[in-house]
Order: C-alpha cells, then structure tokens, then sequence
C-alpha cells in the first residue's frame, strides 16, 4: 500500500505523518494483579492543519474468538513534535488519570517515558510509563510498560493494528 502525507498536514508533523489515521486490532494485557486478557483497540491520529495530532484510543475486552465481552479503556490526547526529534505527549484516560510524555521519534519508532502524571481522587495514580510505537510489517504496534500500585515497571499491554483504509 503506497503511503502519502496527508493534504493540509502541518510541517512540523511530516516526521509523524506515517501514525495519520485509523488503526484496529488486537492486544494482549497482563499484570500482577489482574489475569491476563485479550482486547480489540481502535487508534485514531488526526490533525487540523495546526502542529499537533490528535489522538484517540478505545478498547474492547474481548474472548479468545474475538467477541466483545464490555468496553475497555478510552484515552485521548495531542502529540507535539519538538527540535531534534522530541515528541510531547499528553493523555487523558477515561479512568481519571491523565499524563505528561515525552520522548523521541526515529523514522517510524516511537519511544516515550511518563513525565507527570496525575489522577483525580477516584483514580489510582500511574508511577511510571514507557510507551513505544512503531510501524512493523505495515501495522502499528504499540507496547506500553507501567508501574502501578506498588509494582515496578513491567510490560502491561501489547497490539498490532492495522491501517483502516475508510
């Protein structure tokens, strides 16, 4: 599949121009305090001509044969491109809690470490984050590594999405 920069795409976003549009797959998530689960995510990257992506990301709980069981996790957020390929990051999640990233690109891999972090007084606070983006065979993958109530950072959600082709 040929790939071109989206029309009207900012310049300063032509190093991110790969990540413009939607994405759908699977995933896989574990943590020490939960059992280990499957997911159906959908990103999307978006821009309105101004120098930053949008971004959104939803999720299913799915069974082994991909039947939604109930919804997931929501994030939303703006990413920034930076001199010397610095990537800012925020994200805000439907569970209260929301985030400052930053990080670098190389070509088509992203790799961002958790800034700040914030979480409303329902919400349980994130101690630290890695996320890694990164276009593999013509999918996004994304992995994100998190330490959270009392664990130490360790791998917690893994997908490879394909390009939606609306």
């Amino acid at each position: 599949m040929a790939f071109t920069i989206p029309e009207n795409l900012h310049p300063d976003l032509n190093p991110l121009a790969w990540l413009v549009g939607t994405w759908r797959g699977r995933g896989h998530g574990e943590y020490p305090d939960m059992e280990r689960f499957e997911f159906a995510q959908e990103v999307v990257f978006s821009h309105d001509e101004r120098a930053f992506l949008t971004y959104f990301s939803r999720s299913w709980i799915v069974d082994s044969d991909g039947e939604i069981l109930r919804s997931g996790a929501s994030e939303t957020g703006f990413w920034r491109v930076q001199p010397g390929n610095i990537l800012e990051v925020t994200i805000a999640h439907s569970s209260g809690s929301g985030e400052g990233w930053v990080g670098l690109f190389d070509g088509p891999k992203i790799q961002l470490h958790m800034d700040k972090s914030y979480a409303a007084p329902s919400s349980t606070p994130i101690d630290e984050g890695v996320r890694l983006y990164g276009l593999v065979a013509g999918e996004l993958f994304f992995a994100y590594d998190v330490a959270v109530n009392g664990f130490p950072l360790q791998a917690h959600l893994w997908s490879t999405l394909p390009r939606v082709n609306d």
